[in-house]
């Protein structure tokens, strides 16, 4: 991957922007001029990794879209709770997730909206309540005067970690779409994006192209050097693997077999379960011990475990080994579980938003969407 020049690179701000993930996998096609987030502990990543003069840290509701940039891409990975499985799925109308409205917002008090918006989030936003949340999301873009696709793309093509994503692309009306827009869903589109989308006006199907599967596995990701857990420890967590995934795990060819595993309740009882496929499970935050990764390894005839550590964390989020992590365990954990995948976005910005933006600035001249 090569960065483009400073003069070549566009214009990004960056909602939502966390720990600066987005930011880091859009950076070789796009410079950020503004981001924000309100949390100071995320805050203080972002800063040590991507500079201090760009960011705000606020929510989004004290901020005001007079006092932005102009900007080529607006890019809104806003909060996810009320539209995941782990939370109480009240979906766009709720306090967290429909911060969403607010970037709206933001964008609409802009002397000119950017001609490209971005939104990402967890697939909840395409499959809950029959796809209801995307339509209401999808038809405020379209009366703001964008054409609209959504997709989603996993990070597993690209790193040894399952983490599904929906991405929301849309375009200005006037911007010639060209080779971007596909006559019909692609590999990109699953079933529930078809749905959600079904019957509605100014729809696009994106075009990417796909990805190379990712040939890496979780143990190529590990690190050498981390303490595991005491004996007391260890031996709690081996109890909880079920009799099948334990004489699978003894029987695997290979002198170190290293797994990774969630501790989960069924039916009332505490399990452990791992899975053999040399991927890692979808990272979250670290709140819970139960949403910590735990690494199971075997070594001859011993086992023996440990939480994932941060830094395996972060290269699991396609972060280089230089981008800096709190040194505090849960900080450093949070800071890469809630975020987005750099390779995807650079895919992303490499493939659709960049030549996209590109053909957007040679528009500028032309008269922008009436605003609502």
């Amino acid at each position: 991957m090569v960065k483009l020049p400073e003069v070549q690179r566009l214009k990004f701000l960056d909602f939502f922007a966390g720990s600066g993930l987005v930011t880091q996998g859009a950076k070789p096609w796009f410079h950020t001029v503004w981001a924000n987030d309100i949390s100071p502990k995320k805050a203080a990543v972002y800063r040590v990794n991507h500079g201090d003069e760009h960011f705000h840290l606020r929510s989004i509701t004290d901020v005001t879209g007079d006092t932005l940039p102009a900007a080529d891409v607006s890019w809104g990975s806003f909060p996810c709770q009320d539209l995941s499985l782990a939370g109480k799925m009240q979906g766009l109308k709720a306090k967290r997730s429909g911060l969403v409205w607010e970037w709206l917002r933001v964008m609409d008090e802009m002397a000119q909206r950017p001609p490209i918006l971005c939104a990402e989030n967890v697939l909840g936003l395409v499959s809950a309540d029959g796809g209801s949340n995307y339509r209401e999301l999808h038809e405020a873009l379209v009366a703001r005067g964008y054409v609209v696709g959504p997709m989603v793309l996993d990070a597993i093509e690209w790193v040894p970690q399952s983490r599904p994503r929906v991405f929301v692309v849309a375009v200005r009306k006037d911007i010639t779409l060209g080779k971007f827009a596909g006559e019909k869903p692609a590999w990109n589109h699953p079933v529930p994006v078809q749905r959600a989308a079904e019957g509605l006006n100014d729809l696009v199907w994106w075009k990417l192209p796909q990805p190379e599967s990712c040939k890496q596995t979780l143990e190529d990701f590990i690190e050498r050097r981390v303490e595991w857990h005491p004996e007391e420890k260890r031996a709690s967590n081996i109890a909880m693997l079920s009799a099948s995934h334990r004489q699978t795990l003894m029987g695997l060819p290979g002198k170190r077999i290293t797994v990774p595993g969630y501790r989960r309740t069924r039916n009332g009882v505490p399990v452990l379960e791992v899975r053999f496929d040399g991927k890692s499970g979808c990272l979250r935050t670290a709140e819970g011990g139960s949403s910590r990764q735990i690494i199971v390894q075997r070594e001859g005839d011993d086992l023996r475990t440990r939480w994932l550590s941060p830094r395996e964390a972060a290269r699991l989020m396609g972060a280089p080994d230089t981008y800096q992590l709190p040194s505090g365990y849960t900080e450093a954990y949070n800071a890469m579980g809630d975020a987005v995948a750099v390779p995807v976005v650079s895919h992303l910005a490499q493939h659709l938003l960049h030549p996209l933006a590109l053909v957007a600035s040679r528009h500028e001249t032309r008269k922008p969407p009436a605003k609502v």
